[in-house]
């Protein structure tokens, strides 16, 4: 290494180590460019809840970015907050709490079906998978919530997008093209995030459902409604035992509508929603603010698949096409459940190949959706593609590729071979 080398890097001191913790932006930029050059691949990770999503790939050296946080800015009064990539979202929730504002597009918590506990991340990772909770249909996606970012390509060049305040759009379409791209195009170092407050109460209307048709007809009939729902779930049978609250007399399959605002505005929009969906008084229950708080968070945090040890598929389709992709995938003995009001459906395997995905892929491909395997066997991860994607959209993921990462040295091969 030539005396030139250890001085343009600070972090030559442990770069032996294959697990780099850097804990300045600049430190980051210096790493990935010493790696771009010496065509080292690297890992990208925060907290790790989210390591064991996407393909196994091949890399040296692992960027571990949990000493990079902190809160940088938050401005209560302009819905926004700037935080550092490695900020746990656990830490950002606590401060946001305090003037009673929140996340609204809700992040999952993959802890308890990964590690058996929660382990929501950091808001980097969030943000580079894209991944969000039951209100999504309302309020938005995660990248939907970017106001701007710092990040670090991978050359090493420091790029910035955006800006701070809800009303500043400049350089948003950028955002939305590293959100979600899991770590390949960029390394978020900053990011600002509109904030909105927290509702002042919640309910939940629980309707009992003996037929998938019938629910997915009540979320249908909530979402189009003028009530203004934020939450709108199926539980089959499978999942009867999972939710016991002294509200909740219904048995068998539910259909779960939260209803958010003053109290007297979410009476009113309950009682105006039972009288839209013509359902009688022994089918209802409400849930009160504390057990629906409770009823969602197990939505949010997939707790019917707390400790799976089986397969885990995402599937997103046009709600209009639920009821048809439930019944094409009963040959292969599934479990499920439906959120966004039919849009996203939780799939669960007992058995899972390489042939049998690619049935399940074709048939969402055919209903209009696509799917990302949350969950699968280590030994299936090389060898199958873990999102779908078709060629002419692949060919644009390569030239995004090769325009943030020409040497591919971010998550080389996560999403999709050769990207």
């Amino acid at each position: 290494m030539s005396m030139e080398e250890k001085q343009n890097s600070q972090t030559f001191q442990d770069f032996s180590s294959s697990v780099l913790k850097p804990d300045k932006e600049e430190t980051i930029a210096e790493i990935i460019k010493y790696c771009y050059k010496k065509n080292i691949p690297l890992e990208i990770c925060g907290s790790g809840s989210k390591k064991n999503i996407g393909r196994n790939f091949q890399f040296q050296k692992t960027v571990d970015l949990s000493n990079y946080s902190g809160i940088i800015k938050y401005e209560p009064e302009e819905l926004y907050i700037k935080v550092k990539s490695g900020t746990l979202i656990k830490e950002i929730k606590e401060e946001l709490e305090k003037n009673n504002q929140h996340l609204a597009f809700e992040p999952i918590d993959f802890g308890p079906l990964f590690e058996g506990q929660t382990n929501e991340g950091t808001i980097g990772g969030v943000l580079s998978c894209n991944f969000a909770g039951p209100r999504r249909f309302k309020v938005g996606s995660a990248r939907d919530h970017i106001l701007g970012f710092k990040g670090v390509n991978g050359k090493g060049e420091i790029i910035k997008s955006g800006g701070t305040v809800v009303k500043n759009v400049t350089g948003y379409d950028l955002s939305k093209v590293i959100t979600g791209s899991f770590g390949t195009l960029s390394v978020f170092t900053e990011i600002s995030i509109k904030v909105l407050p927290k509702p002042d109460l919640t309910k939940t209307l629980i309707i009992s459902n003996p037929h998938l048709k019938k629910g997915l007809e009540n979320l249908g009939a909530a979402l189009s409604s003028s009530c203004d729902p934020s939450g709108a779930v199926f539980y089959p049978e499978f999942f009867q035992d999972q939710f016991t609250f002294n509200d909740l007399t219904t048995k068998g399959p539910i259909t779960a509508i939260r209803i958010e605002g003053s109290k007297l505005s979410i009476d009113e929009r309950i009682k105006q929603l039972i009288n839209e969906l013509s359902v009688e008084k022994k089918e209802i229950s409400i849930l009160d603010p504390e057990q629906s708080s409770i009823f969602w968070e197990k939505t949010r945090s997939l707790n019917v698949f707390s400790n799976l040890k089986n397969n885990l598929l995402r599937i997103i389709v046009p709600s209009s096409e639920a009821f048809d992709l439930i019944n094409k995938l009963k040959v292969y003995n599934v479990k499920y459940f439906i959120d966004w009001g039919g849009n996203l459906v939780w799939v669960q395997l007992d058995q899972l190949n390489s042939s049998i995905l690619k049935e399940i892929k074709t048939i969402v491909k055919n209903l209009g959706g696509y799917l990302t395997v949350i969950k699968v066997d280590e030994s299936l991860k090389a060898s199958i593609d873990i999102f779908t994607i078709d060629d002419v959209k692949y060919k644009i993921s390569e030239k995004i590729k090769k325009s943030f990462d020409p040497k591919r040295i971010l998550n080389p091969g996560k999403m999709y071979t050769g990207i």
